[in-house]
């Protein structure tokens, strides 16, 4: 072996060795819903429905509804948000490199929601910028925060997920109104040379989903005119049976994916992690993938749809179940058609964050209202 292969055989084993594998790990989650709850026996003197017709067809009984009066746009969900994860794992604000926001309710077309919650907040060292992908949003976010952090370039991001989706809701329409609520929630985002975080990802966009999930005025192709706003098309469209057949279809295959390609079983899978768009998809992928009920993070009952919201929504309430090592698969699909699926190992101990039992809601504890008052610790 000649002297230039010894040096490059050299430099290879020296770099194995000495330079371990970069990893991204969420090392907290914080999050925030308005104060208002609107529940299905409300919902049915605004609009001609039921209890019992919305339980039925989306398993929704309350949501979560941003008033003026509280606050107006998604960048006030989010400072929220991102003050409590910020408080809650005493991070330095400085400290913190980049956040990426993930909404499809910002609050102007520009400035984006991460420069206003920068700013909110006066991160002095981070840079931001937001994406949208409907409700695949924050599954997309954490795959580039990943890739960010595995670069070897970033040390510590954050991911906000949130929607103001009340501000894009008919409610003159019974089968969509019922669906949707407010709320966000973010993570930290950190390098660690663990075996834990994120591990494997899945994703798709197929481009043929716009006839059937939309938002039709507003954007450069039908700008506002008084011929949109009277049609109402400014609040989201969409065809139901068509959404819920490509979501169970897409969210179940690139949940096998994930699990084929890493050998995750049910008796190995803590937690499969689903976008709440109905508790009707939920069960319906569980069931495709045979995975107990038990063992899917459900929300979607007392939140509704929060869109890029639902994800870390789910992470914040069900923090204190979770255990290092816990594997997890998140799921989502959205307008787009977009979909994936991620795997993480989970990084920390939730109990020791977590201020909350999971029962909260349960008949004869403290009351949802007074929980929320108490978690989200208004200023």
């Amino acid at each position: 072996m000649n002297r230039g292969a010894l040096w490059a055989l050299g430099f290879f084993i020296f770099f194995t060795v000495i330079m371990e594998k970069i990893n991204a790990v969420i090392t907290g989650v914080g999050g925030y819903v308005p104060t208002y709850i609107l529940d299905n026996e409300e919902m049915s003197t605004i609009v001609d429905t039921s209890d019992e017709w919305i339980m039925q067809r989306i398993g929704v009984k309350t949501r979560h509804i941003l008033k003026p009066e509280e606050g107006r746009g998604t960048s006030y969900l989010m400072t929220k948000a991102v003050k409590q994860l910020l408080d809650k794992t005493k991070v330095d604000p400085d400290s913190v490199e980049a956040l990426l926001v993930a909404t499809t309710t910002p609050d102007y077309h520009f400035p984006s929601v991460a420069s206003l919650i920068i700013g909110n907040l006066d991160l002095k060292n981070c840079w931001g910028f937001d994406m949208e992908a409907a409700c695949a949003g924050f599954l997309y976010a954490l795959e580039m925060g990943t890739n960010m952090i595995c670069s070897g370039r970033y040390k510590r991001i954050i991911i906000v997920g949130g929607d103001h989706m009340s501000s894009m809701t008919n409610y003159e329409d019974r089968n969509t109104c019922p669906i949707f609520g407010d709320g966000s929630a973010c993570v930290m985002l950190e390098a660690t040379t663990e075996d834990v975080g994120v591990m494997d990802s899945f994703n798709r966009v197929d481009g043929k989903g716009y006839e059937f999930l939309h938002m039709a005025a507003g954007g450069s192709a039908q700008m506002p005119t008084h011929e949109t706003v009277d049609q109402k098309l400014h609040y989201c469209y969409q065809e139901g049976r068509n959404v819920f057949k490509h979501a169970v279809t897409n969210m179940s295959n690139a949940v096998e994916t994930i699990a084929k390609r890493n050998n995750l079983t049910n008796d190995n899978i803590a937690w499969i992690v689903p976008h709440q768009a109905n508790v009707r998809i939920e069960t319906a992928v569980a069931q495709r993938i045979n995975v107990p009920e038990e063992k899917v993070m459900v929300n979607v009952d007392h939140m509704a749809n929060t869109s890029t919201g639902t994800l870390p929504l789910c992470l914040w309430e069900y923090e204190s179940r979770l255990k290092k090592g816990d594997n997890l698969i998140f799921t989502a699909f959205g307008a787009g058609f977009s979909w994936g699926a991620l795997y993480m190992k989970w990084g920390y101990d939730g109990s020791k964050f977590a201020d909350t039992p999971p029962e909260f809601y349960k008949e004869g504890e403290i009351s949802r209202e007074e929980w929320y008052a108490k978690r989200n610790k208004k200023d």
